[in-house]
């Protein structure tokens, strides 16, 4: 996701705000901490080690196919051979080569109204991928004068067109309804649109209008995405996709959209549409390395463990660190999970108090690297610590132990999507998936009911009841201490979280996961995700209880028995 325009914005909204004077100073970790020697166990101290070297400014934000990523990526598999596991990668490397490409919308996207005017791309219209497990595109768009018809509005299933009477046509849709009654973007809730209306000439959404400079940015500008070296025919097809302004629509139609019939024909239009490719200047690279299991008989079965070994990079125009820290946290609690609440004067206050404190623990400083400490260096730092943990014991779990630090999670969950598409050992063997991301912070501060003992868990019970109760008796038995909060985890729960991280993949496949995450804060996605900020006692505990649970799976005499439906693995992700 373009986060660079909606940064911008913020950032000047937060400078606006005048200083007041400083106040007591907040305690933060150190901006830096020199490496130290790692254990066998798993401790606070090896994990700020691994954290502040994975998300330190060197690795330039560690975004997949950039050097950065290639940097984080050694490191990982360096850390794997030293502490003595096997490379479970391609060719007996630790690495899986995962193609990814740039691809955008090649020059000369048009779309007009026969006998009217054209309409500009990236004003009036945008050219967006259908939404599946993944993001996904139609080769091309391709209408020429072609009947136009109003569709109705998303969401409203009971009002809307008939796929047949759809067929061959561009169908325009009215923008979802929000909680509030209003027009929302809602972009991602379009993916059974598209299944449905699969033999349309296209899809036009009338939401450009509701869609944030940020999401309109990421549809705007080419972006990097996993190669496709032939479509998916066992998948679903999905006509273009398009998202337009209220007033395109109109000129579409022939008519206020307001006031138009479901079925009834507007205009004919024309319109072309391509995408392009081309190849990254560096590798996008998974890193896989494996524990062999103590149990002959049982060695050949995995329980798999992942983290995301990448991040979104670096903004071209340095911010102000601590007034973009002090923004979100008065302003912004979730991050780039939500949108700024307006400014009050409560607010106003509230942030020049929370800017003063941040300057008196020392000057201000201009900040450029999406370090991702939390999101995901927690993960992949423990990843390591649970490796070392198990391969210093005299006697290793009776199952093999699989490590997988996907990449690009943060494009399109593109590594892990490669890797269960095209697997290292056999799928059928993998008898679970626990996946990290994000298990640094969940204090009071960052959720609402968050403190020591706050974790959140998400699919540990979509598969397998047993794996779920197992999670909950490993908790119990082994004194973590940990409330488990399953709140995101709830149907149609409006995050989708349970779709947006690599378990999903392993899930796809009918393979038992759960998802352990301390939760969203006001640092996620920003320039502020740093190590001075992670918990570090909190993130050890997590990293205990994750190891215990791969362990007790392990060394289960039967696989976890999967009782629930098994997904399409070629269906969108529906939570």
């Amino acid at each position: 996701m373009n986060h660079r325009t909606r940064l911008a914005a913020l950032a000047a909204a937060a400078l606006a705000a005048a200083p007041a004077a400083a106040q007591a100073p907040r305690t933060h970790g150190p901006l830096t901490f020199a490496p130290r020697p790692t254990t066998g166990e798993i401790t606070a101290q090896d994990l700020r080690t691994r954290v502040y070297q994975l998300a330190a400014d060197s690795m330039m934000g560690r975004e997949a196919g950039t050097r950065g990523n290639v940097m984080a990526t050694d490191y990982i598999a360096a850390e794997a051979r030293r502490i003595g596991l096997l490379p479970a990668g391609e060719d007996g490397t630790f690495f899986q080569q995962v193609p990814l490409v740039r691809r955008g919308v090649a020059e000369g996207a048009a779309l007009r109204v026969d006998g009217g005017p054209a309409l500009a791309f990236g004003t009036d219209f945008l050219l967006v991928p259908t939404y599946g497990s993944v993001l996904r595109f139609a080769d091309r768009f391709d209408a020429r004068g072609v009947q136009v018809v109003y569709g109705g509005r998303v969401g409203d299933e009971a009002g809307m067109i008939s796929p047949q009477a759809a067929a061959g046509k561009l169908v325009v849709f009215a923008a979802p309804l929000g909680p509030n009654g209003q027009p929302a973007s809602q972009f991602y809730a379009g993916g059974r649109t598209y299944e449905r209306y699969a033999d349309a000439a296209g899809v036009a959404f009338a939401t450009l209008d509701y869609t944030s400079p940020g999401l309109a940015g990421f549809f705007r500008e080419p972006r990097t995405e996993l190669a496709v070296a032939a479509p998916v025919e066992e998948g679903p097809r999905f006509p273009a996709g398009l998202i337009i302004t209220t007033a395109a629509a109109e000129q579409l139609l022939g008519t206020p959209l307001a006031g138009a019939q479901v079925g009834a024909a507007g205009r004919t239009a024309t319109g072309t549409g391509a995408w392009f490719e081309r190849a990254l200047e560096f590798p996008a690279r998974n890193v896989v390395a494996v524990l062999p299991g103590s149990d002959p008989a049982l060695r050949g079965q995995y329980v798999a463990i992942g983290a995301h070994n990448d991040h979104v990079g670096m903004t071209h125009e340095p911010l102000d660190h601590d007034s973009l820290l002090a923004f979100n946290r008065i302003l912004r609690p979730q991050g780039l999970d939500q949108e700024p609440d307006a400014w009050t004067d409560a607010s106003r206050a509230a942030f020049q108090a929370e800017l003063a404190r941040l300057r008196a623990l020392g000057p201000a400083r201009l900040d450029s690297v999406f370090n991702g400490a939390d999101d995901d260096a927690s993960g992949t730092a423990g990843l390591l610590e649970i490796a070392q943990y198990f391969a210093s014991r005299a006697t290793a779990p009776r199952r093999s132990i699989l490590f997988v630090w996907h990449t690009a999670e943060e494009m399109g969950l593109y590594g892990s999507e490669y890797f269960t598409d095209h697997p290292t050992v056999p799928l059928d063997s993998i008898v679970a998936q626990l996946n990290v991301d994000m298990i640094g912070r969940g204090a009071a501060g960052d959720v609402a009911a968050g403190g020591p003992g706050y974790l959140e868990l998400v699919g540990s019970r979509r598969l397998s009841t047993e794996l779920g109760d197992l999670v909950e008796e490993v908790n119990r038995t082994g004194a973590h201490g940990f409330a488990f909060d399953y709140g995101m985890d709830a149907d149609n729960h409006p995050q989708n979280i349970y779709c947006r991280s690599d378990h999903w993949n392993y899930a796809r496949y009918g393979i038992p996961v759960t998802f352990f995450t301390t939760g969203g804060h006001s640092e996620y996605h920003m320039l502020t995700d740093e190590p001075q900020y992670v918990e570090f006692e909190k993130l050890a505990r997590v990293v205990r209880l994750v190891g215990a649970v791969a362990e007790a799976v392990a060394d289960r005499d039967a696989r976890l028995v999967v009782d629930k439906p098994r997904p399409d693995p070629n269906a969108p992700c529906r939570q």
